[in-house]
């Protein structure tokens, strides 16, 4: 459980003050080399085809509703005994802990003992379920930008920077809201009304009752 004080909020925090910041963690560095590696093998590989743009809006597609399925299912995941012996996986214990201190900054990143496995994980991915390595290559460009962005976006959200734009705005309030209002709702954190709407979790706020747990997970009501 994080120890860390309260961070007083930083008045005319600007977006260089949040990159900064943003640098002096191990994950946007992890997702970055990765990123880097795969940009110089797909280049290197050539091979380029019609499916090396089809895939990536696909993915562009789909990652909210990626987002939505890893938020509710892993980070939100109860602990449970199975066989005598308690499942509650990393990744579950740090968002817990994310929740119960929200501007706490390490626990805004993905940690990087979970990317020890996770960046393997989808390098195999890359290069066993595409019919062709380039294409795999393109996948795995693609989703190490989609991981930086997401990062960045979680991790701008979180921090005294203050919306300026119009799409900036909307997922900070969805994401405050699932933070501060009820953690029940509002899973995406890229895009706002996206998955949410269509999986039935972006109901309006005026509608839904302060949660008593959304700082304390699974707690008893």
């Amino acid at each position: 459980m994080s120890t860390s004080t309260p961070r007083r909020i930083r008045k005319n925090f600007t977006l260089a003050d949040a990159g900064r910041e943003f640098w002096k963690h191990p994950s946007p560095w992890m997702i970055s080399a990765t990123l880097a590696v795969a940009i110089v093998a797909r280049i290197i590989v050539g091979d380029w085809q019609i499916t090396d743009a089809i895939v990536p809006v696909v993915m562009l597609a789909l990652f909210p509703f990626f987002e939505w399925i890893i938020h509710v299912l892993i980070l939100h995941w109860r602990p449970r005994k199975v066989a005598g012996l308690t499942i509650d996986p990393l990744l579950a214990r740090k968002h817990r802990e994310h929740h119960t201190d929200p501007r706490d900054v390490p626990l805004i990143f993905i940690p990087w003992q979970a990317l020890l496995w996770v960046l393997p994980a989808t390098l195999a991915i890359a290069l066993l379920a595409f019919p062709r390595l380039g294409l795999g290559l393109t996948y795995l460009v693609f989703i190490a930008m989609l991981g930086i962005v997401y990062e960045w976006s979680h991790y701008l959200i979180h921090s005294d920077y203050k919306p300026k734009s119009r799409v900036y705005k909307a997922i900070w309030r969805d994401h405050r809201l699932h933070h501060y209002k009820n953690e029940h709702y509002w899973f995406t954190v890229t895009t706002s009304g996206t998955a949410d709407r269509v999986l039935g979790t972006f109901p309006h706020s005026e509608d839904v009752q302060t949660s008593p747990t959304a700082k304390n997970l699974h707690a008893a009501r």
